[in-house]
């Protein structure tokens, strides 16, 4: 029987193999690199140009073929708060224009898809979507889902202030269940917990190849929590995975409790009321999270989930290489 992450990959690729099918020539040449490239392992939350094929770029026909990659690889949830991230493009140059701020192009159509490598061959293949606080893709190896960090999603305004859509949060769980975690410490746990009063900037790995972990806080150890809270911790972890299709966040969730869930740690800085700036990390031997809302008044998220030991399936892919005798 086939490894329900197999079945991932095959739609994944064929998803991949129907939008590359629907781009002429030159579209091809902008959205296609080599697997090996440097170019995979570049990523970024921030406002700017990517390589890659913009959505600018694409005929109505190829956006929706782009847009299916995401429904392919990531959950139903992943998915729709990409789409939401895209849509909050207009009404965040709407709130920079009303406060007086130079002129900066948010426009929701700069938005790159690239693919390395080739779905329809046997040998590795990737796939990436980046744009402003959208960075997801995913790691194809010997027919199966490798890895799909880093995974970052990011929302300004985090709550639409005014507006037709005035309340809507794009994504939210990730705060939700994190401020339940913390306040259900008790005052002994808080000390372990709690490192800082004031909430860092933004978040401490950085957007570099490897994650810079080197200020990342530790903080309450998941063996130092009640059952009740320990599931709390789990479910907060789960809340990022499953950003992913269903069969892959299964996959990253049985990774991380068979490297040690016992020592995974949550730190939280910045008060604990809600609409102040706020930050917390967890830790663990194959996972990184971070999440800040501290900018424009506490209403701007950045969350990213990383894996130290397998970003882009770096881990996996060497060890596909090594069974395979083929150099990397």
């Amino acid at each position: 029987m086939d490894r329900p992450e197999t079945g991932t990959a095959a739609r994944i690729g064929d998803a991949l193999t129907r939008w590359l099918d629907a781009l002429d020539a030159a579209q091809r040449s902008r959205a296609v690199f080599p697997f090996d490239s440097a170019e995979r392992f570049a990523w970024d939350y921030r406002p700017g140009t990517r390589r890659g094929l913009a959505l600018a770029d694409m005929t109505e026909t190829q956006r929706a073929a782009a847009m299916a990659i995401v429904d392919s690889a990531m959950s139903e949830r992943g998915a729709r708060e990409v789409r939401a991230i895209i849509a909050l493009e207009p009404i965040l140059g709407q709130l920079e224009r009303a406060a007086g701020h130079g002129v900066i192009d948010r426009d929701p159509e700069r938005y790159w898809f690239a693919v390395f490598g080739d779905p329809a061959r046997v040998a590795p293949w990737s796939w990436r979507l980046g744009g402003h606080h959208v960075a997801v893709g995913s790691t194809v190896a010997a027919g199966r889902v490798i890895g799909s960090a880093p995974s970052f999603l990011g929302a300004n305004p985090a709550t639409v202030p005014a507006g037709p859509l005035a309340g809507r949060r794009a994504i939210d769980g990730e705060e939700l269940l994190a401020r339940a975690l913390l306040w259900s410490l008790s005052p002994s746990q808080r000390t372990l917990a709690v490192v800082d009063p004031v909430a860092p900037p933004d978040i401490l790995s950085g957007n570099g190849y490897r994650a810079d972990l080197r200020e990342v806080p530790s903080g309450i150890r998941h063996d130092q929590l009640e059952v009740a809270q320990q599931a709390g911790l789990e479910g907060l972890i789960q809340r990022y995975l499953e950003r992913s299709a269903p069969a892959i966040a299964n996959g990253e969730w049985d990774r991380i409790r068979a490297a040690d869930l016992a020592s995974v740690t949550f730190a939280w800085a910045g008060p604990d009321l809600p609409g102040r700036g706020h930050y917390y990390a967890i830790r663990g031997p194959s996972l990184l999270v971070e999440y800040d809302n501290t900018q424009n008044g506490a209403n701007h998220i950045h969350s990213v989930w990383r894996d130290p030991t397998n970003d882009w399936g770096e881990d996996f892919l060497a060890d596909h290489y090594r069974r395979s005798h083929i150099p990397a």
